[in-house]
C-alpha cells in the first residue's frame, strides 16, 4: 500500500503536475494541502479520470485538504470536531487504515495570536487522536505540519532555530502527537536526516538543497512496522519558471498492507 502527502500550494496551479504524478506512481491514497478552492471548484472529475475518487474539506484562497484514492473511502470526517471555519483537515478509511491529510497552521511568528492558534490546533488534534482512536489501530497521521521535528530536519538550523517552524514549543507540541502512538516513517528509513521536503523559492532555496522536513507521514506502531520504505519525491519541485512548481514536493511511503 502506497500512501503520499504533498502540498500542492493551490490545486488549481498545480493540477497538471498533480494528475501526472497521479499517473507515474500510482499511490493508495494521496493526501493533499492548501488545495486553496472550495469543494464545488475542485477538479473532481479530472481526477476521477486518473481512476481516483476524491473526499474534499476545502475552502477558497486558503488552506483546503483532500484525500484522493483508487479505492473507496469510507467514513470520511472533517475538520477537529470543533467549530474552527478553517479547512486543515480530513480523515476517512482506505483498504482498512484511517488516513488523515491534515494542514498544521504556520504560525507566522512566535509569539503571536496565529502561533497561538498553532499550538493549541496541535492540542485539539492530539485530544482528537486520543478520543477517537487506540494507537494500536491502523491509523496514518499525514500532512504539512509545518514543524521540523529536530536540527537534522534543517539543511540550515541555526537560521531557523527561532522561527514557527522549528521552535521549541512547537517542536514539543508534535512530539506529544508523535508520543501518543505514531512513527515517524521517512525518519524510520532516513536516520542520518538532510532529507527535505520544503524549499523557499526565493534565494536558489532549492538548487542549493536549503530546506527543511516539515512534511510526514507517521504511522501507528501496526502499520510503520510493516513500512517498506519512504522518501521525498523532488522532482515535481523542478520546473521552469512558467510553469512554477509549488514549494514543497511529495512525501511517499510504502506499506506491506
Amino acid at each position: 500500500m502506497r500512501i503520499a502527502t504533498w502540498n500542492v500550494n493551490s490545486v488549481k496551479a498545480r493540477q497538471a503536475r498533480l494528475l501526472k504524478w497521479l499517473r507515474d506512481h500510482r499511490p493508495d491514497a494521496l493526501c493533499l494541502q492548501e488545495i486553496k478552492t472550495r469543494d464545488e471548484a475542485y477538479p473532481a472529475d479530472e481526477v476521477r479520470r486518473e481512476g481516483y475518487e476524491s473526499a474534499v474539506f476545502g475552502q477558497k484562497t486558503y488552506n483546503g485538504v483532500a484525500l484522493l484514492s483508487p479505492h473507496p473511502i469510507t467514513s470520511v470526517t472533517r475538520g477537529t470536531g470543533d467549530d474552527d471555519p478553517q479547512a486543515r483537515l480530513i480523515g476517512g478509511a482506505v483498504r482498512g487504515v484511517t488516513v488523515y491529510s491534515a494542514y498544521f497552521p504556520n504560525g507566522r511568528s512566535v509569539g503571536s495570536e496565529s502561533y497561538d492558534y498553532k499550538l493549541a490546533w496541535m492540542g485539539r488534534l492530539l485530544e482528537l487522536l486520543e478520543t477517537r482512536h487506540d494507537p494500536r489501530d491502523a491509523v496514518v497521521l499525514t500532512g504539512d505540519f509545518n514543524v521540523a521535528p529536530d536540527d537534522q530536519d534543517a539543511a540550515n538550523p541555526e537560521k531557523w532555530a527561532a522561527s514557527v517552524l522549528c521552535h521549541a514549543d512547537a517542536r514539543e507540541a508534535l512530539e506529544r502527537i508523535r508520543d501518543w502512538g505514531l512513527v515517524d516513517v521517512v525518519r524510520k528509513h532516513n536516520p542520518q536526516g538532510g532529507i527535505y521536503s520544503w524549499w523557499d523559492y526565493r534565494r536558489l532555496a532549492f538548487p542549493r538543497n536549503d530546506g527543511l522536513r516539515i512534511d510526514h507521514i507517521f504511522a501507528t506502531l501496526p502499520v510503520a512496522e510493516t513500512s517498506t520504505g519512504a522518501w521525498v519525491d523532488r522532482d515535481p519541485r523542478k520546473g521552469p519558471q512558467h510553469d512554477t512548481p509549488s514549494d514543497h514536493a511529495p512525501v511517499v511511503a510504502d506499506f506491506d498492507l
